[in-house]
């Protein structure tokens, strides 16, 4: 018997209005959830705002499919939400009025390993020192850090370049802290920190939710962060799938008087006198834009194909020809006829599971990755939503949703090389939860172009919409000096994963970019 979905879920169509304004002040290109939250942003401040997707259902990545079996709904792209409580942009749209609700999990990141040992992190700071044991005094201060900072943390996180202010508000203390750990790499911080491998491996293995392996420069800042986040708001997933964050988006638009049309591919932008003034469809029509137009895509194909060659200086397309994207990523869904059986029991209690096992074996796999090979012992990330919310499966069913970074392109193509590789992690799972298996109703296996496929924002299968290497971070994201969302071409702005602060569930870029469209227009 299938569950019962929550009633706030609604289908796309359900939300979208389709009529035409005379005029709209503002056009956005793309529905993911940067692209909605600049919308319901420029929204909140009156203006008429129309989202155009090329898709024929909105959220991009943000997302949620039946890809396995009748029943069981499998989240697109990301699937658990550590800023989902504490991003400006999502507290001030407040979606749960529109129904969205979220589940905890007893422990929101469990690290098992092939030895037997398990540390995991867990919002009762109590319950995670024990967890963590002999290092659990070690952990108890990173907790008790997080929670002296607070709010304040995400908002000095998510602020728009230079954040001056929210980074006074965050303290000088706080600020030579992390700016101490986002100069290590996340192999030394650990090694400083923490004296056993089993709660060493644990930093490391965050800094991989992206393109930083544990010897990378910086790649402690991210690991830290991901740990921080985790002890505080915690890894929840929305009831119904992440495809209820969008619906909930939606709806808010809707109530604002904002339009979404789908099937509407923009293929380019229409400047005038240095302006960008509309955007033209695939079709060959044109919709005019009377204030701004804000496209959530990545900073190359909204350089170097949306604008017009004339419109860019040579100098910035030129650094948007070296603008990076991160690794590839290979992600896989189950339908389970019941839960993981993992050997430590705190897995069986976790949001989200980590498959490393020590930080050599983290550097291995980032070597062979980074070599343009297939990892032998994969690093996973293995989300279990149905374990906090039943909605996602058949009663007495379970879903599992896990992916490793991989290299974007394989010199033989991935086609030959997808159900080998698939095997290879179902082994890498049976090794840490001895039967599972026997549990496997169904898979679904996405290599790095079936993810390009279904979004073309996910470039070579990056989730993130460019690396996170420093190189690119900060002022740099996506090219110096356009930082603050503005481009080259008056009245265009990026909001995307390609702009600060970059990857993430969290609409800051999104948020951030409407507001200085918003600025600009005063």
């Amino acid at each position: 018997m299938q569950a019962s979905r929550p009633h706030h879920e609604k289908r796309p169509h359900d939300l979208i209005p389709n009529p035409y304004f005379p005029m709209d002040d503002a056009i956005v290109i793309g529905s993911g959830p940067n692209g909605l939250a600049a919308a319901l942003k420029l929204a909140q401040a009156g203006w008429r705002v129309r989202v155009l997707e090329a898709q024929p259902r909105p959220g991009g990545a943000l997302y949620s499919l039946e890809t396995t079996l009748p029943g069981f709904v499998h989240d697109v792209g990301a699937a658990f939400f550590p800023f989902a409580h504490v991003s400006p942009a999502f507290r001030q749209f407040r979606l749960d009025e529109v129904g969205l609700q979220w589940r905890a999990g007893v422990y929101e990141s469990a690290h098992p390993a092939p030895d037997g040992t398990c540390v995991s992190i867990a919002r009762d700071i109590d319950r995670a020192a024990r967890s963590f044991g002999v290092d659990g005094d070690a952990w108890r201060q990173l907790a008790q850090w997080q929670a002296g900072m607070g709010q304040r943390l995400p908002d000095a996180l998510l602020a728009p370049l230079p954040g001056i202010g929210p980074a006074l508000r965050l303290g000088v203390a706080n600020l030579v802290r992390l700016g101490s750990a986002g100069m290590s790499t996340a192999a030394g911080y650990s090694r400083r920190h923490f004296r056993t491998e089993a709660a060493r491996r644990v930093i490391p293995g965050l800094s991989l939710h992206v393109d930083l392996g544990p010897e990378d420069f910086s790649s402690a800042a991210l690991g830290l962060v991901l740990a921080l986040l985790a002890a505080g708001s915690g890894f929840q997933v929305p009831v119904g799938g992440a495809r209820s964050i969008t619906y909930a988006m939606l709806e808010r638009l809707a109530q604002l008087g904002g339009l979404v049309n789908l099937d509407k591919r923009v293929t380019a932008i229409v400047v005038r006198q240095r302006r960008g003034v509309a955007v033209r469809l695939s079709n060959g029509d044109e919709i005019p834009a009377a204030k701004a137009i804000l496209a959530d895509v990545g900073a190359p194909a909204l350089h170097l194909k949306l604008l017009p060659n004339d419109s860019v200086p040579g100098y910035v397309r030129q650094s948007i020809r070296n603008f990076r994207y991160g690794w590839g990523t290979f992600k896989m869904d189950w339908a389970l006829a019941g839960p993981v059986p993992w050997a430590a029991g705190e897995a069986r209690q976790s949001a989200v599971v980590h498959a490393g096992d020590s930080i050599d074996d983290l550097i291995r796999f980032t070597n062979e990755a980074r070599a343009g090979t297939l990892p032998s012992n994969p690093y996973l990330v293995i989300g279990q939503q149905s374990l906090l919310d039943p909605t996602r499966a058949p009663t007495g069913g379970h879903t599992l949703w896990a992916y490793s970074r991989v290299p974007s392109l394989l010199q033989d193509g991935w086609e030959k090389h997808k159900e080998s590789f698939a095997d290879r992690i179902e082994q890498r799972i049976e090794g840490l939860a001895p039967g599972f298996r026997e549990v496997i109703r169904g898979r679904a296996i996405f290599a790095p172009p079936d993810l390009e496929k279904m979004n073309e924002n996910l470039v070579g299968g990056d989730l993130g919409g460019g690396s996170a290497h420093f190189s690119h971070q900060l002022f740099w994201r996506p090219v110096f000096p356009y930082f603050r969302y503005r481009t080259p071409v008056k009245g265009v702005y990026l909001c995307s994963a390609s702009a600060h602060p970059g990857a993430g569930v969290h609409g800051a870029c999104g948020f951030n970019a409407a507001n200085a469209a918003l600025a600009d227009s005063r």
